[in-house]
């Protein structure tokens, strides 16, 4: 799994966006013991992860191509996850992005939220290294293999 800004063409990509490093490197063992994406591009806040899908700052140079799923925490610096999820989900180049949330927050609010303005998925972090990493190979082996997306849009580079 290569974490550098360029996406070939008809590559299963993931955008991880996770401030949390224990967090990102459990997740990118689990994706990459299971083969579950062909590149996982990892950014640390949420102002990073509205760059790199706009290609826009330090991605401005990106093969432009949406990934085939974000995984979203919530709790983040900059901007925080609702408010990328709320731009994803508005704009016609990204919406169609299966958007799943990873976060530790059990909060009814937090979840009713995420689902009112699209989320496709809301999953707690398990606190047991078992659980927190048979979750993230169930999410990747669903959105990665099982899942039939739409037909590819055009990505979000203007």
């Amino acid at each position: 799994m290569n974490p550098t800004p360029t996406e070939p063409a008809g590559s299963k990509s993931i955008l991880l966006v996770e401030d949390d490093l224990q967090d990102v490197q459990l997740m990118l063992a689990a994706l990459e013991q299971h083969h579950l994406a062909d590149r996982v591009f990892v950014v640390h806040d949420g102002a990073e992860a509205l760059d790199y899908l706009y290609c826009r700052g330090a991605y401005q140079h990106r093969t432009c191509g949406n990934p085939a799923l974000v995984l979203l925490d919530l709790k983040m610096p900059k901007v925080g996850g609702l408010e990328v999820l709320k731009i994803v989900k508005a704009d016609a180049l990204l919406q169609s992005i299966p958007v799943v949330v990873l976060s530790s927050s059990r909060e009814t609010a937090d979840l009713t939220e995420c689902y009112r303005l699209g989320v496709n998925g809301y999953v707690v972090k398990a606190v047991d290294y078992t659980g927190f990493m048979t979750a993230v190979r169930q999410i990747g082996a669903f959105w990665m293999k099982l899942n039939e997306p739409p037909p590819a849009a055009r990505a979000a580079c203007r």
